[in-house]
């Protein structure tokens, strides 16, 4: 029997099949051993044949190959993945200048992961109701640089529900990952574009000014009759890049990619090589030095083998 996995509580999934039943799932006994580095064999979003039991659930025996994914180091130092959702058609990363701050490092990592599998990401600025003039400012510079590479961005505020019309159209008939940090929103912007569906919303500490984390596990929303579905994912506190070589991380980061066509060598690494066009763009200001610092940063940890947390992710 084929289905959809639409929701993922850790040890149970459940699956949603073809003739629109939801079973509770797990996975074979020897299942897991067959994956390589990964701490969620099954991913939602997954297409999956499962055979039932006598009990009512089921087990999962086959994992359909995925169009895509958006994958992460699974925590600090781990040599494991985690994979946010598969078969995706784009995801939305929401984000906040404050309240709390969401760090460029944390965007730039996010979109290298989706530039790496080709998943479309739009870039949503939410809580702009809270925002002072020079909140305000920082939120015009953010949506202007990422706008200049190619990515759309919505600002809105999911409290209020200002702006969120169009992020409501973006959603329509696609499978969409729903993204950032914790206490950034995500699930009041779920409870503002779904307003039937039953989710916890939770606060920012004022102490640390970062948020808690509300959601426990990962699930699909059926969205419009378009056959849309919207993923939400637990909070994410730092994005770990994964199974990305030193050569290939440049090509991530699309304005980096375009200017190294004009590099003196063609193995260039944009740190010290001498007739470097990126650097040079750096210099120039037609490459963002936080997108650079970011690539460089990438860059180290790929070399030293392993994923230290940013501050502020």
């Amino acid at each position: 029997m084929r289905g959809l996995v639409i929701k993922n509580t850790g040890s149970w999934y459940l699956v949603k099949t073809e003739a629109g039943a939801c079973i509770e799932c797990k996975v074979k006994g020897n299942f897991r051993l067959r994956e390589i580095k990964s701490t969620n064999p099954v991913a939602v979003g997954d297409h999956v044949h499962i055979v039932t039991n006598p009990e009512g659930t089921a087990f999962i025996t086959e994992i359909e190959e995925r169009r895509n994914y958006i994958i992460r180091r699974a925590s600090n130092l781990s040599k494991q993945s985690h994979i946010l959702a598969a078969n995706l058609d784009c995801a939305m990363l929401l984000v906040t200048v404050n309240y709390p701050e969401t760090s460029t490092t944390f965007i730039d990592r996010f979109l290298a992961a989706a530039e790496a599998y080709r998943v479309p990401v739009t870039l949503l600025f939410n809580k702009i109701d809270l925002y002072n003039a020079e909140e305000l400012q920082l939120l015009d510079n953010l949506t202007r640089l990422y706008s200049s590479i190619g990515y759309a961005c919505l600002p809105l505020s999911a409290r209020t529900g200002a702006g969120t019309a169009a992020v409501r159209e973006a959603l329509k008939g696609n499978v969409t990952l729903l993204a950032g940090n914790s206490g950034v929103g995500k699930s009041t912007l779920i409870k503002q574009l779904l307003p039937g569906v039953e989710i916890r919303t939770g606060d920012i500490s004022a102490y640390h000014n970062k948020g808690m984390h509300t959601t426990t596990y990962s699930e699909m929303y059926p969205f419009g009759n378009e056959g849309g579905y919207l993923i939400d994912t637990p909070g994410i506190k730092g994005f770990g890049t994964f199974d990305m070589e030193v050569e290939e991380i440049g090509h991530y980061f699309p304005e980096i990619f375009e200017a190294a066509a004009g590099c003196r060598y063609g193995n260039c690494t944009h740190r010290n090589e001498p007739g470097c066009a990126v650097r040079r763009a750096v210099d120039e200001q037609r490459i963002s030095r936080s997108r650079y610092t970011s690539y460089l940063g990438m860059l180290e940890e790929k070399k030293a083998g392993k994923y230290r947390r940013e501050e502020g992710c």
